[in-house]
């Protein structure tokens, strides 16, 4: 009665369950996934996702593997997304591998709503943009897991 205008704020712990149950029954057409490090990880921080590069472009048929660090905040704050494949795209950092959030709006403009799956599906999407659907690709292969950065402090990454 009278709660027009109010919302219920699911705790974090329970909204990361919902990604996890989620992530493990599979997304869409099976081009974007993820799941969970590491099952004994009770603060469900470090997870890891895939994305199957998209049709006519320069990431068809690659695999890229990233990781995302889900701080304490989330979802209030994004969490730390980072390609362990090495890739070439206009919002990732080309040594560290980690998706820029001042380059990449869903990260920039965050919402309480999006979800690790919502991240990983725009990632795909970018890669198919204008800007980034034939930039020059690292030779596959060169998988090389790139090295933590000493002093390099990540708010939420998925590692």
């Amino acid at each position: 009665m009278g709660s027009e205008g109010s919302r219920v704020v699911v705790p974090r712990n329970f909204r990361l369950l919902e990604e996890l149950e989620r992530g493990e029954k599979g997304i869409g057409d099976g081009t974007v996934s993820y799941g969970m490090v590491d099952a004994d990880d009770i603060l469900m921080r470090s997870w890891t996702g895939t994305i199957i590069g998209p049709h006519n472009t320069v990431h068809e048929g690659r695999i890229y593997q990233l990781k995302l660090f889900c701080d304490t905040d989330y979802p209030d704050k994004p969490p730390t997304v980072r390609f362990q494949t090495r890739i070439n795209m206009t919002c990732v950092n080309q040594e560290t591998g980690v998706v820029e959030p001042s380059l990449f709006p869903m990260l920039a403009n965050w919402q309480r709503e999006y979800t690790m799956e919502d991240i990983l599906t725009n990632l795909k999407k970018e890669m198919s943009s204008p800007q980034n659907r034939k930039l020059y690709q690292p030779p596959e292969g060169n998988d090389e897991q790139r090295m933590e950065q000493k002093g390099l402090v990540l708010r939420c990454a998925i590692l």
